[in-house]
């Protein structure tokens, strides 16, 4: 019969999966984005994430497991969709507003996944696992809320052509942008053609 352990181990080979994943996804995120402060957000989370990774393989060294990875379908499918859009935006003052949704949609999952294996390890008894995986999740809801502070304070706005950022001494987001838009993300297999994953 399976046991809790055994459903925290399968749960942190998804994470350890889904974090080398988006290792390899962010600097695409990095290179889209044109604004410099979401370009910035992005770089610091991609370096926070390489933590997660060692964190990770932290974890699987508390269960005297090696660290083994186990495909993350609900990461390979985010990542794809982030992949559509970073194509399908291209050029559009809606790019950095659908770049944020996509890396939040990413947070959102991560948040609920590090929250459980976190209260897993605690009631394990794993203590040095539960602190790590606290760290991870502080970091994760951190990076949230900065996605969040910069759609509100700037890049809505960007998104409907009324983006008041584009400042020539800080440079916060690209001068380079047309000055209408749409507003918001159409949702993934609504006639959306599938252009490439961003791993």
């Amino acid at each position: 019969m399976k046991t809790l352990k055994d459903l925290f181990l399968d749960e942190v080979g998804d994470m350890y999966d889904a974090e080398r994943r988006i290792v390899k996804a962010l600097p695409k995120l990095v290179k889209a984005a044109t604004c410099e402060k979401l370009k910035a957000a992005l770089q610091a989370h991609l370096i926070e994430t390489e933590g997660h990774v060692t964190k990770l393989e932290q974890v699987f060294q508390t269960l005297d497991q090696k660290a083994k990875g186990k495909t993350c379908k609900t990461t390979v499918a985010l990542l794809e969709e982030g992949g559509d859009i970073v194509t399908e935006f291209k050029g559009s003052p809606a790019l950095n507003a659908a770049l944020i949704s996509a890396a939040q949609k990413v947070e959102h999952h991560e948040m609920a996944s590090y929250g459980a294996l976190h209260e897993w390890a605690k009631l394990l008894g794993n203590s040095k696992a539960a602190e790590l995986l606290e760290e991870i999740l502080g970091e994760e809801k951190a990076a949230n809320a900065t996605l969040t502070d910069l759609a509100l304070n700037s890049i809505d706005k960007e998104a409907l052509g009324e983006c008041g950022c584009h400042n020539d001494s800080e440079k916060e987001c690209s001068d380079k942008q047309p000055t209408t838009g749409r507003r918001g993300i159409q949702p993934a297999g609504m006639n959306r053609k599938r252009t490439g994953a961003l791993v």
